[in-house]
């Protein structure tokens, strides 16, 4: 009997009663983790909040201010904003407490699996919402605000610029994650990289469209967005394919 199947004999099944204990237990650390990282991003949520929306405040016209229009506009936002950055400092906690409670679960290949998903999504989340931040949001911005003329002068909601900036970096988070999950289907084989290839010119039609709404109606903002959105459906081929031939590899073994 091998090392690993001796831990997985030695692993027994614990009643509910204890697998409930043990989730409180994880649940009440992470907490825990979160309250004290919000608690010390809120003494610096303003510094937090100006980092956030700078590609927002280097767009507007110097005669514009961001603006909060009800009394608890501010406080709450400005707890919004430690209450995320609390639970930026306090993940590496939240993910370890998970890990800790689902990994006795699974076997070892499939925690290797598991982790190296885990790693691949955290880096392309981390890749896209950099791109958002540095590259297409400062031109979504530049082209909502083109529409302020000398009568129409743009003062934006602190609270809705805040939930806007969010919003975006969420979506271009979410939008780097395609490659993994070309990658997690084409393993599974409900995708085919020959069928990805077929679609190549739909991709190139939708990248441009996509890059048409987000950017002004300028060819070098649209490309600074549609060329690294197609790269990554050329990247999510390849991973396809790595995946389609990692399967038919274990179905013949």
């Amino acid at each position: 009997m091998s090392a690993e199947e001796a831990r997985n004999a030695e692993e027994v099944r614990l009643p509910l009663s204890e697998h409930l204990e043990e989730f409180r237990t994880r649940l009440v650390r992470s907490l825990i983790a979160l309250g004290i990282g919000t608690g010390l991003c809120y003494n610096w949520a303003e510094g937090i909040y100006k980092a956030l929306l700078r590609p927002l405040l280097q767009s507007l016209p110097g005669s514009s201010r961001l603006i909060f229009t009800e009394l608890t506009e501010a406080f709450l936002t400005y707890f919004k904003v430690a209450l995320w950055g609390g639970f930026v400092l306090a993940s590496p906690v939240i993910f370890y407490q998970l890990w800790r409670f689902v990994s006795p679960g699974l076997y070892r290949k499939e925690r290797n699996v598991v982790l190296a998903c885990v790693g691949w999504s955290t880096a392309g989340f981390l890749a896209g919402m950099a791109f958002g931040y540095f590259v297409a949001i400062p031109q979504v911005f530049a082209f909502f605000l083109s529409f302020g003329r000398s009568v129409i002068v743009p003062m934006p909601s602190m609270k809705e610029s805040l939930s806007l900036i969010l919003r975006l970096l969420l979506i271009f988070g979410v939008m780097f994650e395609l490659p993994l999950v070309m990658f997690l289907l084409g393993r599974a084989g409900i995708l085919t990289p020959l069928l990805l290839r077929k679609g190549r010119k739909i991709a190139v039609v939708g990248t441009l469209l996509l890059a048409a709404v987000l950017t002004p109606p300028d060819v070098v903002s649209q490309l600074l967005i549609a060329v690294p959105l197609y790269g990554l459906f050329e990247v999510g081929i390849l991973l396809c394919a790595f995946g389609a031939r990692g399967r038919k590899t274990q179905a013949q073994t």
